[in-house]
């Protein structure tokens, strides 16, 4: 398989084997009209597998939703055909919009201009707690 190299943009690395089509989604990566590609069940010495999607042209990308769906991601930012950073990303400790409340009685069910916020309740097993009625959030990735 040859995937060209990227001249300016962005290569998302290190992406649990599975998730890269979650964070294409939740980047609405279908809707540039520059050139994307998802690689799949890429081999890794580190991870067994991973995925790897990349962007050319450069973004500014969410670093929450990228930390929410998998906080070991790298983010390498290309200029010139060169590395010019590379961001960590680490598990968000709130986040906003990001998921929905599915409690009916929450404050959010009822008033639809209230931004979903969640915050971070137990980073081992990756729990978030909605901010105004402390529903537990489905995990969804």
């Amino acid at each position: 398989m040859n995937i060209d190299g990227i001249t300016n943009g962005l290569v998302i690395d290190h992406i649990e084997a599975g998730k890269g089509m979650d964070l294409y989604n939740a980047l609405h990566l279908g809707e540039l009209e520059s050139s994307v590609a998802l690689i799949k069940n890429v081999t890794s010495r580190k991870m067994g597998k991973k995925d790897i999607i990349k962007v050319d042209e450069v973004l500014d990308v969410d670093l929450d939703i990228l930390g929410f769906i998998d906080p070991n991601i790298t983010v390498n930012i290309i200029k010139n055909n060169e590395r010019v950073q590379k961001k960590h990303i680490e598990l968000p400790k709130m986040v906003k919009n990001i998921i929905k409340c599915k409690n009916p009685r929450c404050i959010t069910s009822t008033e639809q201009e209230l931004p979903h916020i969640f915050k971070l309740t137990n980073p081992e097993k990756r729990t978030y707690r909605c901010l105004y009625c402390e529903t537990e959030a489905e995990k969804r990735y």
